[in-house]
């Protein structure tokens, strides 16, 4: 895990959601709010007792791609989990409990 965060111009962070959570995108960090010229990350929190799985990590995929401005081919992948992973999750930052604390400190 890298300690330098990739996105150093993402100056604005917040979330996407419709009314129906479907796809809710927890994550998005851009250049400016509210209209993003660019989406450099997205990225979904799970702080429940179970690892962050494949099926989280299609579900993360899949809504990120319904995000305006995101790029899959440039965009990154961010999970935040309070139980680690579990399986093959490629993600581009993967973040837990310590690591969200500290960055507070």
């Amino acid at each position: 895990m890298a300690d330098v965060f990739p996105w150093p111009d993402a100056e604005a962070v917040g979330g996407r959601w419709n009314r129906r959570f479907d796809p809710e995108v927890d994550l998005i960090g851009a250049d400016r709010t509210p209209a993003a010229r660019t989406v450099f990350y997205a990225g979904s929190v799970k702080w429940l007792d179970g690892p962050f799985d494949q099926r989280d990590f299609a579900a993360l995929r899949q809504g990120a791609a319904q995000v305006p401005g995101f790029v899959p081919e440039s965009s990154g992948l961010v999970v935040v989990s309070r139980a680690g992973t579990h399986g093959p999750v490629d993600a581009d930052l993967v973040r837990g409990p310590e690591e969200v604390v500290g960055a507070w400190r």
